[in-house]
């Protein structure tokens, strides 16, 4: 995943993990990040079929690798909360892969722009629902969010590339706008259609409804965030 940048999560209380409507809410979160974690396995491991060079090809392979392993913690997690992970990944597999069919990256390029950028707004999202969860969840799901070096990686050959070509960074530009614009819209499909994300989202199944002014914030830190990365990478957001 991208590392993100410094964000302020609505603060949260630490649900109790017997209850059984937290664990519920924790076993779909966890499910749509272990189904995100092998969507990003399968597509760095094509990635790596676009590299120019053999350097590149080792180092999206090794970011593939470390992306399974994550996977393998959630899928333990979810088997320890009594549920199913293949199950659980289940659920999202159909928003995924329409999100995933809707950005399919045209070149070497595009590709990068949506590890980093992809990767990195579905980073920030998760995290700020793990401001609710128990410190164990919580923790798990921080690293399993973890850089696996796309960051450098990917700021690096991109600003190479816009170096010898200036016309790539109009291009890339608008490639970033659009994955965000995606990726807010998968955010809000998935938090919308799954009851016990929403509950999260609300700051806890034990509160009464969702917090519209604190939700308006977690997407402003979103595109905030969003935002420094293509400045990070030279391009206007």
């Amino acid at each position: 995943m991208s590392e993100s940048p410094a964000s302020t999560p609505e603060p949260g209380g630490e649900q109790p993990p017997q209850d059984p409507a937290y664990t519920a809410a924790v076993i779909d979160l966890l499910g749509a990040i272990a189904y995100g974690e092998l969507t990003a396995f399968e597509r760095l491991a094509e990635d790596a079929k676009l590299a120019p060079t053999l350097e590149d090809k080792v180092a999206i392979g090794s970011m593939a690798a470390a992306e399974f392993g994550h996977l393998e913690l959630l899928i333990t997690r979810l088997r320890e909360l009594g549920g199913d992970p293949y199950a659980a990944m289940d659920a999202f597999r159909v928003g995924f892969d329409d999100f995933h069919a809707h950005t399919r990256p045209a070149d070497w390029y595009e590709g990068l722009i949506k590890a980093y950028v992809g990767e990195g707004i579905a980073a920030d999202f998760y995290r700020e629902i793990a401001a609710y969860l128990d410190p164990a969840t919580r923790d798990l799901i921080i690293s399993s969010l973890e850089d696996a070096g796309q960051s450098a990686f990917v700021v690096d050959r991109v600003r190479a590339g816009i170096a010898q070509d200036h016309r790539l960074g109009g291009r890339l530009a608008l490639w970033g706008r659009r994955l965000m614009g995606e990726a807010l819209t998968q955010a809000q499909r998935v938090a919308a259609e799954r009851d016990a994300l929403t509950a999260l989202l609300a700051g806890g199944v034990d509160r009464p409804g969702l917090d519209l002014a604190a939700l308006g914030r977690m997407f402003t830190r979103l595109t905030e965030n969003h935002a420094q990365r293509m400045a990070d990478l030279g391009l206007d957001a």
